[in-house]
Parts: C-alpha cells; structure tokens; sequence
C-alpha cells in the first residue's frame, strides 16, 4: 500500500506537470517515430561519423542492423573520481563486439572538482560547469549516430548535467556507469578534528596536508556521502544505473564485471524499447526525492532534482520536498550525517537494502520503468560475482549489518527526512537538519553580516566571533557569483560551536553535501543580488 503522502504529492506534481509533460512525450515520441537515426545520415554524413573506426566497425556501421552505442566520458586523470574512467571505452568497445554491437566515443564533458576549487575563485564556475555539461552531453548525441548511450560520471555536477543533456534525446535507452568510490582512510571524524585543530592554529598546513592526503588518498569518489555519492544513490533509486552497483570499487572484478553488464542491458534496452525520457518520469522523480531524504543526501540534490525534472517536463519545487520529508525517516547515518562513509554503508546492505525497505512500507512507488524494465523491485537485489566471471543477482539482506549505519523504518534515525524548507520574512531556503543536534536547530541571535567567505574567517581569526550569532553571508547566489559552496565556513562556525557559543549561518548561497553541525539556512530566496530581503539584514538586527 502507497503512503497516502507519497500518493498526493505524486498526484499533484502530476497535475502541476501536465501540459509540458505531454509537450516533451510529444517531442522525444516525434523523434522515435522519425526510425533509426543513422539510416537518415546522408553518404557523406555517415562516413564522417565512422571515418576513423577499424575495418570491421566500418562495415558493421555502413548497414543500419548494428547497433551502435554512444559513450559520453567525464574522464581525466587530475580527479580522483573520473580517472578510473580512463580503461572504460576500450572496455565498453570490446565487450559491444562481443555482443554483435559497436560502440564510439560520442564526446568527452567537463568534470571540475569542488573539493579542488574549494574556497577559490574558481568555485564561482562549479554550478555554471552543470549547465555546460548538459549542452555537452546532448551535443554528443546531437550527431544521430547512436541507438542508445553509456553515461560515464560519477561527481558533483557531472550526473545532474549529463542526464540533463540525455534526456534532450529521450528517446534513446541511456544507462549512467559509475566508477565507485575509493577505498576507506582516514576515518572522517579525524580529518575534522585535524581541519579544526588547523583553523585553531595548533597544527601547520604540513600536519594538514598529511591529514587530506589520507583521507583523499587514491582513485575513486570522495567518501563521505557528498553530492557525489547522493548522485550515485539518485541514479540507482531512479532506475537507470544498475542495481548494487554504485558503491563498488574501483578496479576490482565486480567493477569491470558490472561494466560488462550495463553494455549488456544497453544493446537489449534498444530492442526493449525502454527510453530514458519514458523511465524518468513523475513516479521516478518523486523516488529520488525519498531516496535523497531517507539517506540524508547532499542538500545540492534540491537544486539538481528540480532542474532534471524540468528536462523531462515535470515540475516540482521544494514544497514537494518539504511534505515528503515530513513522513519519510532518515534511515542511514553516513558522515556528515554520522561517522561511517559510503564503503561502510555498502557493507552493511547499501542500496538494495534500503529500496528494500522503502518499498515495504510504501514509501516508494514500485510500479516504474526502469532499465531493467517495469518495477524497481528488482533493485532489491546485490550483485555477486562467479566463478565464471558472469554476474549472478541475489535478495538483499533481511536486516542491516550495522544498525548504526542503516536503521529500519521502525526504528529510524529520525521520523523526518531531514531536510526542512524553511520560510519567513526573509523568503525561502532550505536546511540539512539530518547532520545538526536537535538542541542546535533553533537560534536566536543578534546578526553578523559578511559579503564573502573570507571576511568571516578573518573576523574569526581576529578574534571578533566571541559570542552568539547568526552570520548572514550575502551576495552569494548564482546572480551574484555563481552560487559556490561556502564550506571554508564550516571550520570557525563548527569551532565557535564547540567552544559553547550558540551560532547558525543564514545565506544565498551553497553548503551542499558536506553540511555539517552547525545549523544553516542555505540557497535563501530571493537572493541578494536580486533584491531579496536577506541583503537588508544588518548587523545586531536578532
């Protein structure tokens, strides 16, 4: 039985969707109707398209039988995430031969890192780069020369902008390939202690440099639960990335194993006629917000999720959110939400664990397309390896390996979703409530105004933060400076916490994935630069 919330939320988006949800059926429907895109190729366009495969892909393409598949790649070996992409297509063009099929490199998309340009100028380009990768990605597959697509990114901006991109050719089946995520170092509740005891001037940056490197310390994502492993989690809860398949390591034999088998389901989908346009849709976008509820997901994700759902025509806004978050729990605990990270929580059941439960108590829709076909039951289920190097797919656990790291729907971490849409006088924001002490989560205090990042940290270093305040940090959303993250803030706000004083952070701009302890009320809007109330606040105003 639906959870009557999950049924009236789904019924209004449904109602609110329904004129441009038909306008965008209608248009990826017109292009299916429109047959095989390659056989509309002129001569001459169709040799530029294959001018520089082998023999045997040449021949293969001529004709229209072969089916060839179009890898879209975030990889380059300066991020951590993306450089195991780097084997990937050589990989992908194999095993599409072996299955009668071809497969080219439709394009390659930017993939810039936020914990690279983190605090730095080049921040203000990270939610433009989304955009960027959209328009590269349906650039890729502009060229008519494909039956399906492989989607290869994993971080922050790369999976919103590439399914964005994909779904402007929704009529093709595409399947997201993540890569995994890095094995675990140093634990997560160290590199905090380490970053603090730096920002108090205890230690050098040598001692912090030993500390990131630990923690940062070989390929794969990030792993504490950021946006991109909140992504990864998206993919899978929406049905178009395997199931069990987001938190495997990179390089090992279930990697490449799982690699094989999305070529797989990419060939059969084209028969199965399963586009991606028709698998995202109402149902699917309302099970990424469960999903990036019930996980304590990077708060990104009520940016991402909107615009996503907007490629497909559907239309949503945080007061889905909101009414969602107040009937489903939080059920994982991953940093910054608790200490463990993704590799644990894989561990301890993962994914199929939690759709599991999910849908048991009717707090997912089960009766979607997927690319495994109709019902995301089947999502359920973990993948193992044989003997044979083929996969075998089996239930996931009945209960969780560590009931510190995924609770039951019984027995939640918290009866909210932890996420809270916030509204006053000021306008709108949101909060990740899943990561701050209930005792933190409501402040009064007199205002502390800053127009960026590095007036508060040296208002901090100088001593001038001794006390209770709500610092409201403005001209910081996407009019003003593209909207970066303000996570050099996290640091002296968590410091001054500890210290006894009551603090909490009131802006325009980002804290993503990586919200932590301190209360703070993000993406307030109107923003500043647009007029908004939050830029009238003045200092000493409660």
């Amino acid at each position: 039985m639906t959870h009557p919330t999950l049924t009236k939320v789904t019924d209004r988006v449904i109602a609110r969707s329904k004129e441009t949800r038909a306008s965008y059926l209608a248009d990826i429907d017109a292009m299916k109707s429109e047959g095989r895109v390659r056989s509309g190729l002129a001569c001459g366009n169709l040799a530029h398209g294959f001018a520089a495969c082998g023999d045997d892909d040449k021949e293969k393409l001529k004709g229209d039988d072969t089916l060839n598949i179009g890898i879209v790649t975030a990889f380059n070996d300066m991020l951590s995430a993306h450089q195991p992409y780097e084997p990937y297509p050589a990989m992908i063009k194999d095993h599409a031969r072996s299955l009668g099929a071809t497969a080219q490199v439709a394009s390659g998309v930017p993939a810039m890192c936020d914990g690279v340009t983190q605090g730095q100028v080049g921040m203000e380009l990270s939610l433009f780069s989304r955009d960027v990768i959209a328009m590269s990605t349906a650039i890729a597959l502009s060229h008519n020369m494909f039956d399906s697509a492989l989607c290869l990114g994993i971080c922050d901006k790369i999976v919103p902008g590439q399914i964005i991109g994909a779904l402007q050719f929704g009529h093709l089946p595409v399947c997201f390939v993540p890569a995994g995520p890095m094995e675990s170092g140093l634990p997560n509740k160290e590199k905090v202690r380490i970053r603090e005891e730096y920002a108090k001037g205890n230690i050098g940056r040598k001692e912090l440099l030993e500390a990131e490197s630990a923690s940062y310390h070989s390929p794969g994502t990030c792993t504490f639960y950021g946006t991109a492993n909140s992504n990864q989690m998206l993919m899978e809860i929406m049905g178009v990335q395997l199931p069990g398949s987001s938190f495997v390591n990179p390089g090992t034999k279930l990697r490449d194993a799982l690699t094989r088998e999305v070529v797989k389901r990419s060939v059969e989908l084209v028969d199965e006629d399963l586009s991606i346009g028709h698998i995202i849709d109402e149902k699917a976008i309302v099970n990424a917000i469960v999903g990036l509820l019930a996980t304590g997901g990077s708060t990104n994700h009520t940016l991402h999720i909107i615009a996503i759902a907007k490629a497909a025509g559907i239309n949503i806004n945080w007061d889905d959110f909101s009414e969602l978050s107040d009937v489903v729990p939080l059920l994982c605990r991953v940093y910054p939400n608790g200490s463990a990270d993704v590799n644990h929580f894989h561990a301890a059941g993962g994914m199929p664990l939690l759709i599991r439960m999910l849908l048991d108590a009717g707090l997912m829709h089960e009766d979607v397309n997927t690319i495994l076909g109709h019902g995301m039951r089947a999502f359920t289920k973990e993948p193992k390896m044989e003997s044979d190097g083929s996969i075998s797919w089996h239930d996931a656990p009945e209960m969780s390996g560590d009931a510190e790291i995924i609770g039951t729907v019984e027995n939640p971490f918290s009866k909210d979703g932890g996420i809270s849409l916030l509204q006053g006088n000021l306008g709108r924001a949101v909060m990740k409530t899943s990561a701050v002490k209930p005792e933190y989560q409501s402040i009064t205090a007199p205002a502390k105004v800053f127009t960026s990042q590095a007036a508060l940290q040296q208002a901090f270093q100088d001593g001038q933060l001794q006390g209770d305040f709500v610092a409201v940090v403005i001209g910081q959303g996407p009019r003003a400076n593209g909207m970066p993250e303000l996570h050099k803030l996290t640091p002296p706000l968590g410091i001054l916490q500890d210290m006894g004083f009551r603090v909490a952070l009131v802006t325009d701009g980002r804290m993503s994935g990586a919200s932590g302890k301190v209360p703070a009320a993000i993406h307030v809007s109107p923003e500043s630069s647009a007029g908004g109330e939050i830029g009238k606040v003045r200092d000493g105003d409660i």
